[in-house]
Parts: structure tokens; C-alpha cells; sequence
């Protein structure tokens, strides 16, 4: 019999000879796809066996249950001025299906909680605090969202205020008009003539039952699209939000069974076993999200679709390169006095991963050298004329060590022999590209 070791050995041989290192380009069609979909779904299982989705779907139960009350607290008081609050109840209800019962009483505490806040007698400071509450929760969304993205920074101070006020605001009149107007037009008089004329009968029974799957899948879509601080295609967004909603609609039918039969918690926590179900549950739905966001992050950058996830360090050399290309291309944007670029739009000039894009972006930032605009995406200009700067002078800012390398470079014991050949590379560099502009280097480029 075959030991584990042996086992795992031929696992690892596999992966790394047939599956990772087969040439699929010259495969037929569907082997192709065959070997591209066991790909992926070798991505997500490392993702899930990695732990952060699980510990930030955590997270997110431990905030949602701080933030619920407030939260549903504002919604209601926007929707009441619509007139549409009552449809919170059955959105809730529904959201809360798979706990069958004991849902039912979640949601009638959590309305009775609600109605009961008087935000009129909490003061100035009592409404920032019901305000920072809910505001915290969306930035603890945003959070988890941008690790899956690689988004190294948040939304700036102003767009955030801005966007989240947004999603408080006007996402639920939204949401809840977008139902009303569905069950309006289900229950109209043209639909209903429909409906008893077949095959319209058949038909109209199947939309009605993919309406709940459908409106899923939009509000998942809106999620990805709008929470992470990148851009993210409407097609990534759609195929995660459909991966998403069948995962999280197939979830609810189990966990509607395992909460059915779970009288022995009922037994062990007592009055507390409602709240324990409704935690699984978050938590659960929570990490449904995070996974369809992943889904939708390697459908918008495939290339990310590899064998290891660990960060292959760049050497000198290609650190130098990647920053000159990069500067050059938001120069020739420049010169040419056409729309700056993106992250995007770099990624796919560079053929790079985003999040090395990013760290170099973020690295010309620091050093001052490109300044990130107000648009939507974010796109990059250069702070000063390229006709000002050589390539000497930018590749001497980029070599500048940071704060922390400054301190390893000061303790650094020196060597007189090695201190001369130092300088004569960067002497020599500097006599190599004497009176080489950054404007110069694009003129004499790329035409376009």
C-alpha cells in the first residue's frame, strides 16, 4: 500500500507537470477549457485553503451584527419618505429563508429594534455615532474587497463619505423600487392574460421562480462592481455574481435542511440557538460574496491563473524597466496630449500582473514623479514637464532608497573598493544617457 508521501507526491507531479506546465494553446477546444476550468477551480481551492476569505468573512459577522440596527435604522428612515418601507420585511424574510422559523423571529425582533430607535432624540452626537456605525461596516466591506482585488489603498476621505452616503442613501429606494416594479408588472392585467395562454403560462412560472435568483445576481453584480477601490468590468462582476447567487440560493437549501433538524442546539444553547444560526448564516453568505468576488477578480485578470500565488521578487533590472515603461507610457500620453491612463489601461500596455502595476504607480507617487487624478477609474499624469528630466536623473529617484532602506544603507558596513565601483556605474550611467530627456525618449518611440 502507498504511503501518504507517495500520494502526495504524485498530486504535486501532476499539478506541476500536466496541469501547469501543459502547452493548452495547441490542445483541441474542449481539452482546452477542460484543463483551463480545472485550473481555476485549483485557484479558488487555494484561495480557500489560504484562510483570509474564511478570517474576513468572519470579520464581517462580528461588524454586521454591531451595524444591523443602525444600519437598517437609516434605511428605513430614507425608505419611509419614499413610502416603500414596508418592503423591508419581506426583503429580510427572504434573506433569512434557510432559517425556516427561527428566522421569522430574527426578523420581528430586528423590525421591533428598528421601529423603536427614536433618531430624533439622539442628538447631534448620537447621529454621527449611528452614522460612523454604518459607515464602519461598508468600510469593513470595502476592506475585504479590496484584498481580493489587490487594491492597496482605500477610497480617499471625501470619496468615501461621498460613496458610502450613496449606497446608504439611495441604494435601498433602488433596490426596493426595482422590487415593486417587478411585483407590479408580474400582477398586471397584460401578464395576467399571459399567464393563461400557453406556452406564456409555462414560461411566465419559470420567470417568476428565476425572479429571487435574478435580483440576486443584480445586487451581488452592483457589490463587486462598486465596493472594491478598482475598476472592475461589468462581465467579471456578472459571471462572480452568477457563481455567487447560485452558490448562495444552493447554501440555503442546505443549511435550510441542517437548521430544520438542528434540535440539539436548541437543546445545548437554549434561547441562544437562534442567534448561533444566524451567525453560521452571515458568515456563510459573507464568504459566498467574498468567493464570487474572487471568481470575478481571475475572470478579469486570467493571467493570475498560476501554479503558485507566492510574489516572485523583481530583480534590480526589472524593477528599473518596469518603472521606465511605465513612465514612458503616461509621458507619451502626455506629449501627445491624449486621455491619461489607468491602471487598467497600463496593465494592458505593460502585459503585467495589476498589483505590479500598482506598486509601481504607487512607487512614482511617492517619489513625486506622477500625481493620480480625480477620475473615474484614476488615472495618472506626470507631475512635471518630461522635457525637464533625463532618463539619468529619473532612474537615479527610482534607485533612491525609502525610509526604511535608508536605514538598512546607513548601517551598512562600507568598503572603499566597492563605494568607487558604485559610483562609476551610476558616472557611467549618467555619461551613457547625457542630454536623454523623458520627451526625447517618446519622441523618438512610438509614433502613436
Amino acid at each position: 500500500m502507498q504511503s501518504p508521501l507517495g500520494y502526495y507526491d504524485q498530486i504535486k507531479s501532476f499539478l506541476e507537470n500536466r496541469l501547469w506546465r501543459a502547452d493548452i494553446e495547441s490542445m483541441a477546444l474542449p481539452q482546452r477549457y477542460g484543463y483551463k476550468f480545472v485550473r481555476f477551480l485549483f485557484v479558488l481551492m487555494r484561495e480557500f485553503a489560504n484562510g483570509q476569505l474564511n478570517l474576513r468573512a468572519m470579520s464581517l459577522v462580528y461588524t454586521t451584527l454591531l451595524s444591523m440596527v443602525p444600519l437598517l435604522a437609516v434605511s428605513f428612515s430614507v425608505l419611509k419618505a419614499f413610502g416603500v418601507h414596508n418592503q423591508i420585511e419581506p426583503l429580510l424574510l427572504n434573506l433569512v429563508q434557510p432559517l425556516g422559523e427561527k428566522g421569522n423571529e430574527i426578523v420581528v425582533n430586528l423590525l421591533g429594534f428598528v421601529e423603536n430607535m427614536k433618531v430624533g432624540v439622539l442628538g447631534s452626537v448620537g447621529l454621527a455615532l449611528l452614522l460612523y456605525t454604518v459607515v464602519s461596516l461598508i468600510q469593513k466591506v470595502e476592506s475585504s474587497f479590496n484584498y481580493v482585488w489587490h487594491a492597496k489603498s482605500t477610497r480617499p476621505f471625501s470619496r468615501r463619505f461621498s460613496d458610502y452616503l450613496s449606497v446608504i442613501m439611495v441604494g435601498p429606494v433602488l433596490m426596493f423600487s426595482a422590487i415593486g416594479m417587478t411585483a407590479s408588472l408580474m400582477n398586471s392585467d397584460v401578464v395576467q392574460a399571459l399567464v393563461s395562454i400557453e406556452p406564456f403560462g409555462s414560461i411566465m412560472l419559470v420567470v417568476t421562480k428565476l425572479i429571487p435568483f435574478l435580483l440576486i445576481i443584480m445586487a451581488f453584480t452592483f457589490v463587486y462592481m462598486f465596493m472594491p477601490n478598482t475598476r472592475v468590468k461589468f462581465t467579471a462582476a456578472l459571471v462572480g455574481a452568477v457563481v455567487g447567487g447560485a452558490l448562495w440560493q444552493s447554501t440555503g437549501l442546505v443549511f435550510a435542511e441542517f437548521a430544520s433538524s438542528s434540535t440539539k442546539y436548541a437543546a445545548i444553547y437554549s434561547g441562544f440557538a437562534i442567534l448561533v444560526l444566524f451567525m453560521i448564516w452571515l458568515y456563510l453568505s459573507w464568504f459566498i460574496l467574498l468567493l464570487g468576488s474572487q471568481v470575478a477578480y481571475y475572470v478579469q485578470y486570467p493571467e493570475q491563473i498560476r501554479l503558485s500565488n507566492q510574489r516572485v521578487p523583481l530583480s534590480g533590472r526589472l524593477r528599473e524597466q518596469t518603472a521606465l515603461l511605465t513612465i514612458y507610457w503616461i509621458a507619451h500620453r502626455f506629449v501627445r496630449h491624449k486621455k491619461p491612463l489607468s491602471i487598467e489601461e497600463l496593465c494592458q500596455l505593460l502585459a503585467i500582473p495589476a498589483e505590479r502595476v500598482t506598486e509601481t504607480v504607487q512607487m512614482l507617487m511617492d517619489r513625486e514623479l506622477v500625481v493620480e487624478t480625480n477620475d473615474e477609474p484614476s488615472t495618472y499624469v506626470l507631475q512635471s514637464d518630461p522635457a525637464n528630466m533625463t532618463v539619468a536623473e529619473f532612474l537615479q529617484i527610482v534607485r533612491r532608497p525609502n525610509d526604511e532602506q535608508s536605514m538598512m544603507n546607513d548601517q551598512i558596513q562600507s568598503v572603499g573598493g566597492v563605494d568607487e565601483v558604485m559610483a562609476q556605474l551610476e558616472s557611467s550611467v549618467g555619461e551613457k544617457l547625457a542630454g536623454l530627456t523623458l520627451r526625447k525618449l517618446v519622441d523618438d518611440g512610438k509614433p502613436d
